[in-house]
């Protein structure tokens, strides 16, 4: 038995009735039936190519189940499914030691489109198999920092304005951001609050540094200049490609690439231990595990065009420099939202280059404006529209709280 096979199996239950394969009425017998089918013959060691086979069909017969219908529509025993398909296919994927790449990406698909089952344990299985293989050297202390590629000047805002500065404050304690932002809604940037990150303090995130721990693992790419261009679209890709093609050589009339909005954080523990959640959050009315952590990862020129949120957002600059404009609730109709219910939280004004023959009340709106740079913290208070663009090439962290 190989080391790798044998590190598997001890993530594993040790029972097969510990796997809880009971599902309620909405998964057909059938499939619960080729499940059971599939474990007995992973545990008794018995022909592990039809094994594959099987967890293969159980992955196609549920992914087309989370793909019928609008996703909140989705029944979660279909993504308890999926994930346990996906689990399998993987730990029998590993009984080749070529194959501990592919594993990796399934099991990603299982943490993307799934639910989590046994405890998490695709994120346990996964740090098992990131052992057996490297996606990078291990990082020097002075790797290159991911904003030290050569700039590219954008010919847009580049200075902000006399009177439309977002103020900032250094630490407020609790009870003054309290009643002087969060109770008013007023925007700030806080200074200070985040230099004990360790992605912060000791710089970490490097291009190496970032490859080492997530290279080979897949994610949602957005690929266009912002989600509401006609050609925009994701793909998924591993990281250590997104790195490549979109950060490290971009093709300077390609499609702009954007991991943006994931849950990374949930997806790879190795990076949350770099961050920390803000201690303003407590003043919400959630639990910590309610709060929403975000990443947003891309190259010099990404745009998040003018939007709102349904949830406060605490926007933390780790690496770069992002541009931001922000607008409140009662411009909202300066600002033109778009009639659709899909973009009815997106502006139809592209904001450094507005139409204003068709959108002339956009230019008399009143706005704050930004830039934030690394370490600093944007709050920006609930329905608060607000327009972003990298300056350089950037990583940043969401936090959403109600």
């Amino acid at each position: 038995m190989s080391s790798l096979w044998a590190e598997i199996m001890a993530v594993l239950p040790s029972r097969l009735e510990d796997l809880r394969l009971e599902f309620n009425q909405v998964v057909d017998e059938s499939l619960v039936f080729l499940l059971r089918q599939t474990v007995e013959l992973l545990y008794g060691g018995q022909d592990v190519a039809k094994c594959l086979q099987l967890s293969q069909t159980i992955i196609d017969f549920s992914w087309e189940k989370l793909n019928i219908g609008t996703w909140r529509e989705v029944d979660k025993e279909w993504r308890r499914v999926y994930s346990h398909g996906c689990l399998l296919k993987a730990v029998c994927l590993c009984k080749e030691e070529t194959a501990v790449r592919e594993a990796i990406k399934t099991c990603d698909m299982g943490l993307l489109m799934g639910a989590a089952i046994l405890d998490n344990i695709l994120i346990r299985l996964i740090k098992v198999l990131q052992s057996h293989v490297s996606a990078g050297k291990r990082p020097l202390e002075d790797a290159t920092s991911l904003q030290e590629k050569p700039k590219v000047a954008l010919p847009l805002i580049q200075e902000i304005r006399t009177g439309t500065a977002v103020p900032r404050v250094w630490c407020p304690s609790l009870e003054h951001f309290r009643a002087q932002y969060l109770i008013p809604q007023k925007p700030v940037i806080l200074e200070g609050i985040v230099d004990q990150w360790p992605a912060v303090k000791d710089r970490k995130w490097s291009v190496d540094y970032i490859r080492y721990i997530a290279g080979y693992r897949t994610v949602p790419v957005e690929l266009g200049s912002r989600y509401t261009d006609a050609e925009w679209s994701q793909t998924l890709m591993t990281v250590g490609e997104f790195i490549d093609k979109y950060i490290l050589d971009q093709v300077e009339h390609g499609p702009m690439g954007y991991l943006a909005q994931h849950q990374l954080f949930d997806q790879i523990p190795e990076l949350r231990q770099d961050i920390y959640i803000p201690d303003y959050c407590c003043l919400g009315d959630g639990d910590e595990d309610e709060i929403t952590i975000n990443a947003w990862f891309g190259p010099m020129g990404t745009v998040s065009p003018l939007h709102q949120d349904p949830q406060h957002n605490f926007l933390t600059q780790v690496v770069g420099r992002k541009y931001i404009r922000l607008y409140s609730p009662t411009q909202t109709a300066k600002l033109h939202p778009h009639p659709t219910q899909l973009l009815h939280n997106t502006s139809q004004v592209d904001v450094e280059n507005p139409d204003l023959e068709n959108f002339p009340e956009f230019g008399s709106a009143d706005f704050e404006e930004c830039t934030l740079n690394p370490g600093e913290v944007l709050f920006i208070p609930v329905k608060y529209w607000h327009y972003v663009r990298s300056l350089d090439i950037s990583f940043s962290v969401s936090f959403w709280w109600s």
